[in-house]
């Protein structure tokens, strides 16, 4: 039982953090807010269709989500997600300007 608890906590966590979600704006275009919205749109799909076939399994599942361990997991992640978002912008600002400035010759 506490295998398949460990288990369920982190196939929580991988797809929370883990799949992409397919849209038609470019990675450069997005919002730093809506890249960190992605985990929890999946874990709230994730969820639905759990809880379509097992309301039980969803139970243990939300109860796992809310529990301290796993919040302050979340938050840890987010938190170091936004400081890699905000290294990309700035790294892909740095980009830009060589490309116009050495390459373009702007």
């Amino acid at each position: 039982m506490l295998q398949s608890r460990a288990l369920v906590i982190a196939l929580i966590l991988l797809l929370s953090t883990t799949l992409p979600e397919v849209q038609s704006k470019s990675i450069f275009e997005k919002d730093r807010r809506e890249l960190l919205a992605i985990p929890e749109t999946i874990a709230s799909y994730f969820y639905e269709a759990v809880n379509k076939v097992s309301p039980k399994v969803s139970q243990f599942l939300l109860d796992t989500v809310q529990s301290p361990t796993v919040i302050a997991a979340r938050q840890r992640i987010a938190k170091e997600a936004t400081k890699i978002s905000i290294m990309f912008e700035q790294m892909i600002e740095k980009i830009k300007n060589v490309w116009y400035t050495r390459v373009l010759g702007y």
